[in-house]
């Protein structure tokens, strides 16, 4: 076969591999490179891309070179031959390497003997993307040049998909880069410095989140529902060494019975009606991070058994399946429930509670953390005014006494909800006492525990509101009855006049 029969040969394989490998494109390059190799009796082959955004070209597919010698092959702009050819964009052909004060020989792959190096610009969009090369041995002119004109043809050929391989890289990096400033924001976030709380209490929490961290021991955390269990099972995984793994959560409540085992272990296909495929459960998903077991005290006995299983020997099987698998997974379990009770009446197993219960953390409820109280609700004022571009500026006088004298059945997460209605509502970027939900209005901040007994008639009832604001204008304008008659859009007259009725000292309020 003579050299045009084998460079039509070569391809038309080429172009078969293009065809039927059009989605791995790096094992497209380096098998393109690999025939080239056998069927032209290349040496070795290399393709460049240049990094998008930078000066630099690596090697991005080879063949006759080790993964050592490709590692070496690096070159900025300009540098050497290769960084010529992509700078210029225009091919060349060096007969012989030794001779040739160009030719750097990053790779370290060329030993004494006499070889010809050819190297061609990948351009697409008229923009240089890369380079093909390929060392031949010492051959005549006229062989050389002719594989230089068809070295130069496989570079148009493989341009697009070469340009295809480049923007994968380029979104790799971006999804890499966009990764890991999720991680960091992750981590910001469930920093225990942002953490709302310093009573004693939380104080305690924030030292006990500190000590059980970098262990890998199983946590139970334990408190009236919106207390923040699930924030505290959070801080745990983001400040352990875990906190580059996976975080996974699954509330045991809010799952059928006969779906939980297959949502933490996952099915095979077959293994019931409707399961058309094999299917990865929460602990294979989790594994060399952490999962969350919520209201672990909701789970039946049957899945306890299995689930004693998995935290004594770190195995499972599949729902269904016989394969067994070994996962390394962090758990963090959190019940609402009297586990002890449970045990008593014999719904919750005793071993497992002893299992789940190496490191206990009780969060008290909100109606014990009344001095925590303002500093959550300034932070969830600042949320939700973020959030909805509502110019909030503060909460009066009325509705703080309001939220200091309710006793939160709801917790934290009442608090929060409080809020975010609250500043939704508000009409002049202040939380006022009436605008708070009515399991909120008490008697004594609403100043109805002044009105007769058999109930407060009309009147009555704007009276107790007007003085709520127009107290509430007066502090915003230090007692300047004229700047609350301004800012209500009314006339001083009648600000005075409401004043006197009301018996509301201005000086009071500078």
């Amino acid at each position: 076969m003579n050299q045009s029969d084998k460079e039509l040969n070569v391809l038309y394989k080429i172009s078969q591999t293009t065809a039927t490998r059009p989605h791995n494109v790096a094992e497209l390059l380096t098998e393109v490179l690999q025939i080239m190799e056998s069927d032209l009796g290349v040496l070795r082959g290399t393709l460049t891309l240049r990094q998008p955004g930078t000066d630099i070209l690596n090697i991005e597919a080879s063949s006759g070179l080790s993964d050592t010698e490709k590692r070496r092959g690096q070159y900025e702009l300009g540098e050497g031959i290769t960084g010529r050819v992509a700078e210029t964009g225009q091919p060349e052909l060096i007969s012989d390497i030794s001779e040739s004060g160009d030719f750097l020989n990053r790779t370290k792959a060329r030993g004494d003997q006499k070889i010809a190096f050819l190297c061609v610009p990948i351009i697409h969009h008229k923009e240089v993307i890369g380079t093909m090369s390929i060392d031949l041995p010492a051959c005549e002119e006229d062989e050389l040049n002719g594989y230089f004109q068809f070295l130069q043809h496989v570079a148009q050929i493989l341009a697009s998909a070469v340009s295809t391989i480049r923007e994968e890289i380029e979104e790799r990096n971006a999804l890499a880069s966009e990764n890991e400033m999720l991680r960091r924001q992750l981590g910001d976030r469930y920093s225990i410095d942002n953490m709302i709380g310093n009573c004693n209490s939380m104080r305690a929490i924030y030292e006990q989140i500190i000590q059980v961290a970098n262990s890998t021991a199983t946590v139970l955390v334990r408190g009236e529902s919106g207390t923040g269990k699930e924030l505290v099972a959070r801080a745990i995984h983001f400040n352990s060494p875990r906190k580059n793994n996976a975080f996974v959560s699954i509330n045991c409540a809010a799952l059928p019975e006969n779906l939980i085992e297959s949502e933490l272990f996952g099915h095979e296909k077959g293994a019931f009606t409707g399961a058309a495929h094999q299917r990865k459960g929460r602990f294979e998903l989790a594994n060399g991070g952490t999962i969350f077991l919520d209201e672990i005290g909701d789970i039946s006995p049957a899945v306890q058994v299995r689930l004693l299983r998995v935290l004594q020997e770190k195995t499972f099987e599949r729902v269904g399946g016989n394969e067994t698998i070994t996962v390394n997974v962090r758990v963090v379990a959190a019940t609402s429930r009297n586990l002890e009770k449970g045990i008593t009446d014999g719904m919750f197993r005793e071993d497992l509670y002893y299992r789940l219960n190496v490191f206990p953390i009780l969060l008290p409820p909100l109606r014990e953390r009344k001095s925590d109280i303002m500093l959550l609700a300034d932070h969830f004022l600042q949320k939700y005014d973020d959030l909805y571009g509502k110019n909030m500026k503060r909460i009066s006088t009325s509705a703080i006494n309001m939220m200091m004298a309710y006793h939160w059945p709801g917790n934290v997460r009442e608090l929060e909800n409080c809020l975010e209605r609250s500043v939704l509502t508000s009409s002049d970027g202040v939380i006022h006492g009436f605008s708070l939900p009515p399991s909120l209005q008490t008697s004594d901040e609403t100043h109805t525990h002044l009105l007769p007994e058999n109930g407060a008639n009309l009147r009555q009832m704007v009276e107790a509101f007007e003085r709520e604001i127009l107290i509430d204008s007066l502090k915003k304008h230090r007692g300047n009855a004229a700047a609350a008659a301004r800012y209500l859009q009314t006339t001083q007259r009648i600000i005075n006049y409401r004043i006197k009725n009301l018996g509301v000292a201005p000086r009071n309020y500078k």
